[in-house]
């Protein structure tokens, strides 16, 4: 076998492999045992006949084709693991020649990642106060989610709730034709179309209204867009919100019910400040992610970013197929090409890379890991919270490998989050030496104290069996049976397969055990692509 480097460089290496007759020999024989049995030779009892007999009835080509599943594969294998390459994602393979057989792979080879003097850094996080306006807005919410509607006998405003038949024409051609329909006029609405809402204010009850409206050029519906629709409307009833003096008697009948509304408007206070702050949490989350993502390189070859526009794509395409939409379709809307679609998406692809491969790095660096207690406390509090006709299916999906690596993906994430958080705040020495004096605690305990240490070996070995149980069941649920079509492990992205886990994840480790977990995409025995 011969076996050239083409080109190399820090994101990939491009191999040109070429196999002689003795590498190939073991291969097409393993191709002539696989499909000797599955021939009938005259002459010969079904998987018998020998090897050259077997050759020049279905010809050599035919078994080489057949061998060549195995044989690139497990060539290519070798070759990297000879030169002690590692592939962050499926190598990229084309064939050369067939006989004998030569083919070229591009091997993606792990990105590297410098973040820069990131320990340095310092944010604040701004503070978020609630208002009495806010508070404000609150209660006037609540009084009109508990006010009932009435009849009024005015012109139809704003806000009120119209009963209406509607009748819409567009070139010639029905469009609309409801009857007794509710629907209540805003000035934001453009539902069914812009500018509808508005021709209903000063609509009177039973009075039939004639008008048109000018659909925008920009609209998203190519069929719609600058065309004129002719409504007809007719108000059956018109009703307004009969609002509740903000006071105690309606602060009783609030939710559980309040003393007072000083109470209510207390606790509506506390609920904002919650909002409020996990806000602010989430948005110095992001602007601590962004500064550092600016300070850091990623090199990333082609390939991986070829393989994340793809994995969006299909990802689109899934979101796409819910609104009973494809992408053929959507792309003639757009007025785009596949192409132009995908180089647009390029963007998109390497910032999840990079928002991906950065957090990775980060959590190296930091030494941050997660222990199989923290998944267990994970998976025991999803359990706790579901229902009871729910818990066997839960506890099964919960159970399988996949789904307690994707939970613990994201208990990583929001370790490493926390951890960046800490650092920019100036409070990661302090961290660092209450997780030491936690730590020394923890190998204390375990060398005073053997018996707790013999009985939580139990419990491991009652869950692993437990595990291996309920991942054997034949009638095993899927996470995916869980959570549509987002769960089609075929079209996981790419970058979600060669990563460990994904820092745009802000999910909780419920929304984590119902997602489908990443799978290691840089397997050693994986099988290359083929073009």
């Amino acid at each position: 076998m011969k076996v050239t480097t083409e080109s190399s460089n820090p994101t990939e290496i491009i191999l040109n492999i070429a196999l002689d007759a003795a590498d190939e020999e073991p291969f097409i024989d393993r191709s002539y045992r696989r499909t000797v049995g599955n021939l009938a030779i005259p002459g010969f009892r079904k998987g018998k006949a020998p090897r050259s007999v077997v050759e020049s009835h279905v010809g050599r080509q035919a078994l080489l084709r057949e061998a060549l599943d195995y044989m690139i594969p497990e060539t290519l294998n070798r070759v990297m693991q000879e030169r002690e390459l590692r592939a962050f994602i499926e190598p990229q393979v084309e064939m050369l020649e067939w006989e004998p057989v030569a083919f070229k792979a591009v091997i993606p080879l792990e990105p590297a990642v410098d973040l820069g003097d990131f320990r340095q850094l310092r944010l604040e996080k701004e503070p978020r106060e609630i208002t009495e306006a806010q508070v404000d807005l609150v209660i006037e919410r609540l009084r009109r989610e508990s006010a009932p509607w009435e009849p009024v006998s005015r012109p139809a405003q704003f806000g009120d709730l119209l009963t209406l038949n509607v009748r819409g024409e567009m070139d010639g051609e029905e469009i609309i034709n409801d009857s007794a329909v509710d629907f209540i006029p805003q000035p934001g609405n453009v539902l069914p179309f812009p500018g509808f809402a508005q021709h209903l204010e000063g609509l009177l009850e039973g009075v039939p209204k004639d008008f048109v409206v000018v659909i925008p050029e920009d609209y998203p519906r190519p069929e719609f867009a600058g065309k004129e629709i002719f409504f007809a409307a007719t108000a059956l009833a018109i009703k307004e919100k009969n609002l509740p003096e903000a006071d105690d008697e309606f602060a009783k009948g609030v939710e559980e019910g309040f003393e007072s509304i000083e109470a209510l408007r207390t606790e509506m206070a506390a609920r904002l400040g919650a909002e409020a702050t996990a806000q602010a949490d989430y948005a110095f989350q992001e602007r601590t992610l962004a500064t550092v993502l600016d300070q850091s390189t990623v090199d990333l070859s082609d390939l991986v970013i070829g393989r994340e526009v793809q994995g969006i794509v299909e990802e689109r395409e899934r979101m796409l197929r819910n609104q009973r939409l494809d992408l053929e379709t959507y792309l003639t809307y757009v007025g785009k090409t596949p192409e132009e679609f995908q180089e647009e998406l390029r963007p998109e692809a390497i910032d999840r890379l990079r928002r991906t491969l950065v957090m990775r790095q980060l959590a190296k660096e930091e030494s941050i890991a997660v222990t199989a207690e923290e998944v267990q406390a994970e998976v025991a509090e999803i359990l706790e919270n579901t229902a009871e006709e729910n818990l066997e299916a839960m506890r099964r999906a919960l159970y399988s490998d996949e789904t307690l690596v994707s939970i613990q993906n994201a208990i990583l994430t929001r370790k490493t989050m926390a951890r960046l958080v800490a650092i920019v705040q100036g409070l990661a020495d302090a961290e660092t030496e209450s997780d030491t004096e936690t730590a020394a605690a923890v190998d204390s305990d375990q060398e005073s104290e053997s018996e707790p240490a013999d009985l939580e070996t139990e419990s491991d070995t009652a869950a692993a069996a437990e595990l291996e149980s309920a991942t054997a069941a034949p009638e095993t649920a899927s996470p995916a049976a869980a959570v549509g079509p987002e769960s089609d492990p075929e079209t996981a992205s790419p970058a979600a397969a060669a990563v460990d886990f994904d820092p745009n994840e802000t999910e909780t480790a419920a929304e984590a055990a119902a997602a489908i977990p990443e799978t290691q995409g840089n397997d050693e025995g994986a099988k290359p692509d083929v073009d």
